[in-house]
Order: structure tokens, then C-alpha cells, then sequence
């Protein structure tokens, strides 16, 4: 079981179900789901991924180390970059889903950084919806039946 690393209201259930999945899966899936994860929570974070080049370019250093055409090297940087935009920021959602992006980026590096992702995921529904708990269980199910999608 992956220790989660951030103070999050959470469904541990769901979590759960979700390392669980992670652990039976193998990297290349995993980051497929980080990324799609990450689309998922800037997309409610209202943070048009398209149109920020730190994470244009993140997603696609991912998507390019999947099919063995990028370096550990190329897709750290591309993560710390990620990071770098979310320490200029003043909002708490905004840095918190681009934290989410920078880890599910490096989730080719260390698999367990989607998982880390699927935290700050959780930590910017959080943030978004007061810990609502019915919120961060919709964003569980999501990940979830996502990572269950992806893995098919």
C-alpha cells in the first residue's frame, strides 16, 4: 500500500481499490492514467491545459517516454516545470491541480507519482468543494473507473 503524503480528506476506501489496481498495473498504464487524471482535475480546476506551455509540453514528453522516444532526463525536467509554474502561484486550486500535473508528468520516472497525482487530485476537489465527501467520492469513483478503463 502507497503511503499518501498530503493531508486529505478522503474516501479510504476508494483509495484503496485504486492502490490496489495501481500495484497489478504496469508503468507505462499507470501514466496514461496519471496524465488522463490530471486533465480531468485542471479541467475542473477551470485551467485550460492547452493553453499553458508547461503542461503542453509535460503531457507530451509523457505520451513520448511511453513509446521509448523520451529520456528519464527530458521528462524530470518537464515535471519540474510543471512545479515551477505552481510555486509562482497565488491560488491554493490552481497550484494544487498543477501540482497534480507536475507528479502525474513524472509518473515515467517513479511510478508511484500518479499515485501521488490521484492525491492532489483529491486534495484540489477538496479544495474546490469544501472536503465535501460526496465530491471527493465522485472523484475517486472517476479515478477509479478510469484506471480500470485504461487498463483494458
Amino acid at each position: 500500500m502507497t503511503t499518501i503524503k498530503l493531508n486529505i480528506m478522503d474516501n479510504s476506501k476508494l483509495r484503496k481499490e485504486i492502490n490496489h489496481l495501481y500495484e497489478q498495473t504496469d508503468q507505462v498504464t499507470v501514466a496514461k492514467w496519471g496524465l488522463a487524471l490530471a486533465k480531468h482535475v485542471l479541467i475542473h480546476a477551470k485551467i485550460d491545459y492547452n493553453s499553458i506551455d508547461e503542461l503542453i509540453d509535460g503531457f507530451k514528453e509523457n505520451e513520448n517516454w511511453q513509446v521509448n522516444n523520451a529520456s528519464l532526463s527530458d521528462l524530470r525536467q518537464a515535471s519540474f516545470n510543471i512545479h515551477k509554474l505552481a510555486q509562482k502561484c497565488d491560488s491554493e486550486i490552481t497550484k494544487t491541480a498543477l501540482r497534480a500535473a507536475g507528479q502525474a508528468v513524472s509518473s515515467g520516472h517513479v511510478k508511484e507519482h500518479a499515485i501521488i497525482a490521484s492525491d492532489y487530485a483529491i486534495k484540489t476537489i477538496g479544495l474546490l468543494y469544501s472536503n465535501d465527501i460526496n465530491s471527493i467520492t465522485l472523484e475517486r469513483e472517476w479515478q477509479v473507473n478510469d484506471l480500470k478503463r485504461i487498463r483494458k
